[in-house]
């Protein structure tokens, strides 16, 4: 089982955006039985194969084995990921390109690059023995007469580390900052 499987594709997506496909993948967290999910989920058996085939046939679920129970063979599922991430890409852009205008201050910049690294990270490959990398995530207060002070000091230490690693040996990684205001912070008095 993966840890995430990306989906792409519109197909995906439609298989899995129902709330009882999304029950029942639940269910197949651990290898089961459409009459072991059945019986959890208070379903009928022909109810959980139709939506269990619908989610195989999508790739969300696999079948891991096979029993015979009372003389029928019985397949036995599994989700294929502890979870599911849905490409912004399935919907597509509506209204211009953003990426024609790369307005590093901007927001529309800020989602097309946070698309760009939930793409990047859903292709590496967490099987490997080293994944190098690094995840920070922090709060700063910044007074409003600061604002623009502090956007500047943080691109010119960016700039700093890019030119300073910049070169063209070694290990390549992509770094990528995100800053804006934390929409859950409740202002203080």
């Amino acid at each position: 089982m993966r840890d995430v499987l990306y989906l792409e594709q519109i197909e995906q997506a439609e298989a899995l955006l129902k709330p009882q496909r999304i029950e029942v993948l639940r269910q197949l967290a651990e290898p089961r039985s459409c009459t072991e999910v059945a019986r959890e989920l208070r379903q009928t058996q022909q109810r959980v194969y139709y939506h269990v085939k619908r989610l195989v046939e999508a790739g969300l679920v696999d079948q891991v084995s096979e029993r015979k129970v009372r003389g029928i063979h019985e397949g036995v599922y599994q989700a294929s990921a502890r979870s599911y991430w849905l490409s912004p890409r399935l919907v597509g852009r509506i209204g211009p390109d953003l990426h024609r205008v790369r307005d590093e201050m901007s927001l529309g910049y800020l989602l097309d690059l946070m698309e760009e690294v939930q793409a990047d990270v859903a292709a590496l490959d967490r099987a490997a023995p080293e994944l190098p990398s690094v995840g920070v995530s922090g709060e700063i207060r910044v007074p409003p007469e600061q604002r623009q002070a502090f956007l500047n000091d943080l691109q010119d230490t960016l700039q700093e580390l890019f030119t300073r690693y910049g070169g063209a040996e070694g290990d390549a990684f992509k770094l990528a900052v995100a800053c804006y205001p934390n929409p859950t912070r409740e202002e203080s008095p």
